[in-house]
């Protein structure tokens, strides 16, 4: 009798299958009671009845053969909910399965348990919405875990799933694993493929998975990586990732630390602790630090409102009678893109994109890795959309009808006035950036690798206050395998808990009153 989840990483359970030490559909209750159980609101939906079938079926020499997963409920699964986070579409089901989903399913073999909660439309680092309510830190119940990719690092780092899928297309990944303490990679752009109906605008978007191991997330990307003829950008296949760990040799690889840029302000004691452990890493292994410059602004607010734009589609002639149903921020932001994002606006994100890369590229013939914070600090209050209380002027906006009245009317104003003077918007944008500099810090760091489309993880580096952080290692395009190497560097010298301490000790808890 299996009483609790397995509370190792994801292949350590398919081994204990294929010993005959635990077996899938044990495996399966036990992580549905857990799942009940459970206060920390990680999941949307659930499908016993397709999961018991699963586990009963399941194909034990596949890569995850029987291993109860979540998927994240941005990523569609034919029959089950597809309410991309939305009061908007709570009744709409999918009618096809995404192709890297699918690859998970069959190709994997895996256990599908149901849909783990996100952001709405995948449009905030953080974890609450309207239709999910507010899901928890398995670390400290009431702090975010931010997102989007949020009940998925909720269920992985809270010991009731050993791995679940994931989106990154500012940081929703990596800023999740880096406030739960998992393994967070997100691929070159277009290695894991993004099909049927794939958007190609804005070109920022990958999937992945939130894993309490390397060698999971990298089996992970064995299994769902490679070409898709509905998804253009899909990059060929790597022979394989889960092989390929510890090959490559780390000795003299050149390393920037560079704990902030683009102006993102850390909170205190995240830099002294990001350096340790920079150096922990480059000491254990032989690096090399080296001193390289990189001056990069701001880029979330033009990269939010361009990023908008394949919103509107899907809301149609919904929009924007429907504003009232949806994350107020989400419905801000299309009212501030309507009317602030022209051609003047759009030519400015695409300079300093352009910038970005010459920036990264300049910075890459220096430098073999770039090492940095995840996010500004640690995981803040749940219920929060910004790491720090929101100002007052922001409250009355979203509090009240009448504020967002205003708001509109003002924001329509302004969309006739900027057809007279085009570069108002950026002077506008320019100065929001400066006097709320907490809308920007989120994800600050984070969306530079997916704007030049390079591989970068996050790696968990200890604590702050108690709660998670992560070190977040860039490299160039297409060394995929070599950061996965070193991420297990860091696996070995300085291992990390694979769920928070406090979800360990529940499952001890439990264990020990079973038996």
């Amino acid at each position: 009798m299996t009483d609790a989840p397995w509370q190792g990483d994801a292949c350590s359970l398919v081994d204990a299958f294929r010993a005959g030490d635990r077996s899938p559909v044990e495996e399966l209750d036990a992580t549905l009671a857990a799942i009940q159980a459970s206060d920390l609101n990680a999941f949307s939906h659930l499908d016993p009845e397709r999961a018991r079938d699963a586990a009963e079926h399941a194909d034990l020499t596949k890569p995850f053969g029987g291993v109860p997963v979540g998927i994240k409920q941005l990523e569609p699964v034919e029959g089950w909910p597809h309410t991309e986070a939305s009061l908007l579409f709570a009744d709409r089901i999918a009618d096809h399965t995404a192709t890297g989903t699918e690859r998970f399913l069959e190709r994997g073999g895996v256990t599908p348990v149901g849909q783990t909660t996100a952001s709405e439309f995948g449009g905030l680092n953080i974890s609450v919405t309207k239709i999910n309510g507010v899901t928890h830190n398995p670390w400290r119940h009431g702090h975010t875990v931010g997102g989007s990719s949020s009940g998925s690092s909720a269920a992985v780092a809270g010991g009731l799933v050993s791995i679940a899928s994931g989106g990154d297309g500012g940081g929703s990944i990596r800023i999740p694993a880096g406030y739960t303490g998992l393994l967070g990679m997100k691929g070159t752009f277009g290695r894991i493929p993004r099909g049927p109906h794939a958007y190609m605008r804005p070109n920022t978007v990958v999937l992945g998975c939130l894993a309490r191991s390397v060698r999971d997330a990298a089996r992970y990307y064995d299994v769902c990586a490679g070409p898709d003829p509905a998804d253009p950008s899909s990059l060929p296949n790597h022979p394989s990732f889960e092989a390929a760990l510890e090959s490559h040799d780390l000795k003299g690889l050149r390393v920037a630390v560079i704990p902030s840029f683009s102006g993102v302000q850390l909170e205190p004691g995240v830099e002294e602790n990001l350096l340790a452990h920079a150096e922990a890493m480059i000491a254990s292994t032989g690096m090399k630090r080296v001193e390289v410059p990189l001056e990069l602004p701001n880029l979330a607010a033009q990269w939010m409102m361009g990023n908008l734009a394949t919103l509107l589609p899907e809301l149609n002639d919904r929009w924007p009678a429907c504003a009232s149903e949806m994350t107020e921020e989400i419905a801000l932001g299309l009212f501030l893109s309507k009317s602030l994002y022209n051609l003047d606006t759009a030519a400015k994100a695409e300079e300093q994109r352009v910038a970005a890369d010459d920036a990264m590229a300049e910075a890459f013939r220096s430098c073999d890795l770039i090492v940095c914070s995840t996010n500004p600090g640690p995981a803040f209050n749940a219920e929060w959309h910004t790491s720090s209380p929101e100002p007052e002027i922001i409250k009355a906006i979203k509090g009240s009808k009448l504020g967002r009245g205003a708001l509109r009317g003002v924001l329509g104003g302004v969309r006739f006035a900027t057809a007279a003077v085009q570069s108002l918007p950026n002077s506008l944008i320019d100065v929001a950036n400066r006097r709320f500099p907490d809308f920007v810090a989120m994800g600050g760091l984070t969306i530079l690798a997916n704007l030049y489309g390079n591989p970068a993880v996050s790696i968990p580096a200890g604590t702050v206050n108690g709660l998670p952080v992560g070190m977040q290692v860039m490299a160039r395009h297409h060394e995929d395998s070599l950061l996965f190497d070193v991420a297990r560097s860091v696996e070995v010298n300085n291992p990390w808990p694979l769920v928070a301490p406090s979800a360990a000790a529940a499952t001890a808890a439990a264990a020990t009153d079973a038996v």
